[in-house]
């Protein structure tokens, strides 16, 4: 027993306090910048900040962040070039915590605008960019590292890069396990809906529009998602992993519309390579920096980081199993279907219809949701029931006090 206990505090204390290179953690920085940077550049070149925030005249919210508002027009520019400008720092890291900071709130803050834009990839990118907070990113082949030699540092604890692998490996694994369900794997859906749908392309587009297609890339999906971060992982299969990576998130980038997010988890994959690797690739762009190790008495290696990792880790293995929680299936009430890396797994369309109804009077009114909504609010509200209760007291609300109804039905 006393055995089993000792390997247990010897396993905990690697994934913690190991000292390790800072040189993935360097590259991570890097990329997360460029990828922040390209991000925030697309939306305002889309017209994505009229569309999704300055059009609409009312949001859907997130339980528990109905207190968001959003800001004027110009303020709304002013965060995504505030962002642009944060991205470069990061990527050179100057003044870095100053950046990752004001990003992580910015960023956050316009998702967390209206609901219905939720996007995988968003909240991942918050939660990368929320742990980036805490990391010393800039410990190495950064400006910051230049004008304050002190940071400069050539290991750091293990868990600064442990804790990045483990957030990226549950995207993973919870949209791997998400996957084994009826309709996935035995009717193919909604992968036979979507590839017919791209018969159009050249070399390929003949093959998508079989169903036995669209059964091989569900089952192919699956395992990949189950299968890909232990390949990652292995020193063996690392490199038969990564050009997994390079062809499944490339051929999801060509086939469906799902934004950064093909991007962002092949940009995270590379920090499942050794540090060696980083380093010959940072060498190419700067001379070997001497460094110092991490501190045994620093924060970073203080054992009072243990209990807010562990809280962290704890709350992204629940939230995404909170599901089980709820009555009724899933994937039709979509109660914990946020949060939990449920990745393609459902098409969806709907029409709902609004009768606003004063006891009073008897007087009905059917409602026109385009007065009230965006075709991409309303399409949004049609399919989420959660949405769909939002939209009846906000019209509950706008009748009583622009027609004075009370008690609306």
């Amino acid at each position: 027993m006393s055995d089993s206990i000792d390997h247990i505090k010897s396993k905990s204390a690697a994934f913690f306090f190991q000292p390790t290179s800072v040189a993935p953690l360097v590259s991570f920085r890097i990329l997360f910048g460029f990828l922040a940077l390209i991000s925030s550049i697309r939306f305002i070149s889309e017209g994505w900040i009229e569309k999704l925030f300055i059009e609409p005249t009312f949001f859907f919210k997130y339980w528990g962040f109905s207190w968001i508002t959003v800001c004027s027009p110009e303020q709304l520019y002013g965060a995504f070039y505030l962002m642009i400008f944060f991205s470069l720092l990061i990527i050179i890291g100057l003044f870095y915590r100053l950046a990752i900071v004001g990003f992580f709130l910015l960023f956050t803050y316009v998702d967390l605008i209206d609901a219905t834009n939720y996007l995988n990839h968003h909240y991942l990118f918050s939660l990368l960019a929320f742990l980036l907070i805490f990391l010393p990113a800039n410990a190495r082949f950064s400006f910051d590292s230049l004008l304050f030699p002190n940071l400069k540092r050539s290991t750091i604890p293990s868990w600064c890069i442990n804790i990045l692998l483990f957030q990226i490996s549950l995207v993973y694994l919870f949209a791997g396990i998400a996957k084994i369900n009826t309709d996935w794997l035995v009717h193919a859906m909604p992968l036979a809906v979507w590839l017919p749908e791209h018969s159009h392309l050249p070399i390929i587009g003949k093959l998508l529009s079989f169903k036995m297609t669209a059964h091989i890339f569900s089952w192919a999906g699956m395992l990949y998602d189950c299968s890909i971060v232990f390949l990652l992982l292995n020193k063996h299969t690392r490199k038969f992993a990564f050009f997994a990576v390079l062809a499944f998130h490339g051929m999801t980038a060509i086939l469906f519309n799902i934004g950064m997010f093909p991007y962002i988890m092949t940009a995270c994959s590379l920090l499942f390579f050794p540090a060696i690797h980083h380093e010959r690739l940072q060498s190419l762009f700067s001379r070997s920096i001497k460094a110092s190790p991490v501190k045994t008495n620093s924060v970073l290696a203080s054992k009072w980081v243990v209990a807010p990792l562990a809280i962290f880790i704890l709350v992204q293995l629940v939230v995404p199993m909170r599901h089980h929680l709820y009555e009724g299936e899933t994937a039709w009430t979509e109660e914990g279907y946020r949060f939990a890396w449920r990745v393609m797994l459902i098409e969806k369309s709907g029409q709902a219809t609004f009768h606003v109804l004063n006891p009073e009077t008897q007087q009905k009114d059917e409602v026109t949701n385009l007065w009230f909504l965006t075709d991409f609010q309303e399409k949004q509200m049609a399919i989420q029931p959660d949405f769909m209760q939002q939209y009846a007291d906000h019209l509950a609300a706008h009748y009583e006090v622009v027609y004075g109804w009370k008690d609306v039905e």
